[in-house]
């Protein structure tokens, strides 16, 4: 009864921050953590103790699915040669830093240092994708940042469990076989799985028009491809990115118009809803591990803050050689796009879902030396970076110079309206002189797209449409949905602008079936 309050807490939490947040144009993962401190350094409240295993298993297969859906194959095409070296190289480089520093300033064990920079090493795509949206990066950049956050788990991963294993072991020796192996189970693994998985459910999504039965699928997905892999002593994470990465390439034809909307809807509601627990989570246990902690670690705030610089320094360095790929213009210049790239790789709720995995005790039950400052530190890091880069993360991109200008926006989408009614109206010229379809039908509909494309708005379609107009009006949704998939293809719009047209025509098309 008392987990139910604390959820029903956090949800209302949520709701009031966010609500905020939006007023206050601010991003709201950092409100939540600084939320969710102020709540838990009230005197009284009870300690937050979550385990990790309900962040892993509720709380991120859903999360981690969206913000793969959300990704763009056709800009990974482009940026997927800077992805993957900063995949690996990035994470290697951050995890060795970390671990370094960590023996230097707080004192742990090598062990428990390298443990502390494998949980680290890695950006969080939960808190990356969280912060992306408020953002208007142009499309080569946001899929840089998104999809490095997505795709470095399994690297990280396998770091993660070799450090264990050594701290565990008190100085046992790292085999590069053994850990090479490792990688490609549970990296490959997971990606055939995931690849699997998304196969599968494409078969069933082809042979299902009923709403509420794709709904339950695709809030199912993600579960499964995590389970399937975890079963299989494989990298569950990486499944389920990759399950959400190939659906969400060509999901959308997978579907009809109905059956998009409400599925959108409902995940819309499912992710705000996670999302506010995540990014409370952080902020709630923070003082409660602090007060766990043994004496002598009162400078843990400024080791924390030590250890941050060095992820963003490590990241500067790594991203600087690699954003030629994916300058969006010839005028950006490449120390800009190399700033707001590192600037965006915020750590969220999965390094401390590891950290919390953290074996109790090593060989001979003897509790692991170190354990309750890994858990301090890590959770002050994704507290920093959240609070400290998602708050300023605007400022930065606007900075910069990269950010897309609210009217680039408009004049894109506007342009790309006008071509689906071109497209529309050209089908319905070659009808007329088909005489496929009563001229008054014919009339009615070129006149309603006549007046969209002289006044960018709908034409004046009457209250009362007969068969044969909702006929024709389907037909030239067909043409204009074609249309829109050969802009994108075409490279002529962004994926934003995709979706959004996209919601617009399934929107009318849910109108029309209304009638």
């Amino acid at each position: 009864m008392r987990a139910v309050g604390i959820v029903l807490f956090l949800v209302v939490l949520a709701t009031v921050v966010a609500t905020f947040a939006r007023r206050w144009r601010v991003p709201a993962p950092s409100m939540l953590v600084l939320a969710g401190l102020g709540v838990a350094s009230i005197p009284g409240v009870p300690a937050l103790r979550i385990p990790p295993q309900t962040i892993a298993l509720v709380v991120l297969p859903p999360l981690l699915y969206a913000a793969a859906e959300e990704l763009s194959l056709r800009d990974l095409r482009v940026v997927w040669r800077p992805v993957t070296i900063l995949a690996f190289g990035l994470v290697f480089t951050s995890a060795a830093a970390v671990g370094f520093t960590a023996v230097a300033v707080t004192g742990l064990p090598g062990g428990m240092a390298f443990v502390l920079g494998a949980v680290l090493a890695s950006t969080d795509p939960v808190a990356v994708t969280a912060l992306g949206r408020r953002l208007a990066l142009p499309g080569r950049v946001q899929v840089l940042v998104q999809a490095e956050s997505l795709f470095n788990d399994a690297t990280s991963l396998v770091l993660f469990k070799v450090a264990v294993g050594v701290a565990v072991a008190a100085g046992g020796s790292v085999e590069l076989v053994g850990a090479a192996g490792e990688f490609l189970l549970l990296g490959g693994g997971g990606s055939l799985i995931g690849v699997a998985v998304a196969g599968l459910v494409g078969l069933i999504r082809r042979r299902t028009t009923d709403p509420v039965l794709e709904t339950v699928i695709a809030l199912v997905t993600p579960y499964a491809a995590y389970v399937v892999a975890e079963t299989a002593h494989t990298s569950g994470v990486t499944a389920v990115v990759v399950a959400g990465v190939v659906l969400g390439g060509y999901g959308h034809r997978l579907s009809d118009a109905r059956i998009r909307l409400q599925v959108q809807a409902v995940y819309a509601v499912v992710v705000f809803l996670l999302e506010s627990v995540v990014f409370s989570v952080v902020g709630l246990e923070l003082p409660a591990l602090v007060r766990d902690l043994p004496g002598g670690s009162g400078w843990w705030p400024l080791q924390a803050l030590a250890l941050a610089l060095v992820l963003v320094a490590a990241r500067l360095v790594w991203t600087l050689p690699l954003t030629r790929a994916v300058r969006p213009s010839q005028g950006a210049l490449p120390w800009r796009v190399a700033g707001v790239v590192t600037w965006a790789g915020t750590r969220g709720v999965m390094p401390l879902a590891a950290a919390l995995s953290i074996p109790l005790t090593g060989q001979g039950g003897a509790a692991l030396d170190g354990r309750p400052l890994v858990l301090v530190l890590t959770t002050a890091v994704v507290a920093l970076t959240l609070v400290g880069q998602g708050l300023t993360l605007t400022a930065v991109v606007n900075r910069s110079g990269l950010a897309l200008e609210p009217e680039h926006t408009a004049r894109e989408e506007a342009e790309a309206r006008d071509a689906l009614n071109r497209a529309a109206l050209g089908h319905v010229e070659q009808l007329a002189g088909l005489e496929a379809l009563p001229e008054v039908v014919i009339d009615r509909t070129r006149r309603g797209l006549a007046a969209r494309l002289d006044h960018g708005t709908d034409g004046p379609d009457g209250n009362t449409l007969d068969a044969a107009y909702r006929a024709l009006r389907l037909d030239v949704l067909a043409v204009q949905n074609t249309e829109l998939r050969r802009l994108y293809d075409e490279h002529l719009i962004s994926d934003t602008t995709r979706r959004r047209l996209q919601h617009d025509l399934d929107r009318e098309e849910i109108a029309l079936g209304d009638e």
